[in-house]
């Protein structure tokens, strides 16, 4: 699965397609091409970024979140714009590990350590600069609307999933923000020290780096 800020990416580049006039097999017909150049992106980018707030809710479990909209495609058809942003995620994650284990990405070293965290930071990174309106982004994030849910998932809880977001998001991934992020995150916040250990190793391997930059041309 990706992070957060390569969802926002993906998004815009799915996004850019559609309005060129893109199209592949999820968009046969002229219907399905209209309902999804209605989408509302901003809505959308909050569908995307939505299904790891388990990370900070030990009551959401990942069946809540990544086991939804079979079958996973971009077809939107019927779906709300935050919906279509949520199910958009799961393709995403589910192409990304296509792509990468295509790649024998996971058979590099370190790559898969820690449910292979540290290369979703570094793929965060490396994606920052292809979008250039965080500041938007990180607003809306801070006074997301409200959305209906079917998951234990508070209005605290969703408000304060998108704050760290919006923190995360600011700028460019580095160090601190890293620690920032991996501290309000119960599961992962003992491991920081290792993670950025781990991140550190990595970029340095071409490989590694040459690959993650590479999902971006393939995702969508």
């Amino acid at each position: 699965m990706a992070s957060q800020i390569a969802h926002i990416v993906y998004a815009k580049k799915y996004f850019d397609q559609i309005e060129n006039g893109k199209t592949n097999d999820d968009f046969l017909d002229e219907e399905k091409i209209k309902h999804n150049r209605k989408i509302n992106k901003d809505e959308f980018m909050l569908g995307t970024t939505f299904p790891d707030i388990r990370r900070i809710e030990p009551s959401i479990k990942r069946k809540d979140t990544h086991l939804q909209f079979e079958p996973l495609n971009l077809d939107f058809s019927g779906l709300t714009s935050f919906e279509a942003g949520w199910k958009f995620h799961l393709y995403c994650d589910m192409r990304r590990d296509e792509i990468l284990n295509a790649h024998g990405f996971f058979k590099l070293a370190k790559t898969a350590e820690l449910f292979g965290h540290p290369a979703k930071f570094i793929e965060d990174e490396l994606l920052y600069d292809h979008y250039n309106n965080w500041e938007k982004v990180a607003n809306y994030f801070r006074n997301p609307p409200l959305v209906n849910l079917d998951i234990k998932a508070d209005r605290p809880t969703f408000v304060l999933w998108y704050a760290i977001l919006a923190n995360y998001m600011e700028k460019k991934p580095d160090e601190k923000t890293i620690r920032i992020f991996l501290s309000k995150k119960s599961s992962l916040s003992q491991k920081t020290d290792e993670i950025i250990e781990i991140i550190s190793e990595l970029k340095k391997n071409k490989k590694v780096v040459d690959i993650l930059e590479h999902v971006l041309d393939e995702i969508v």
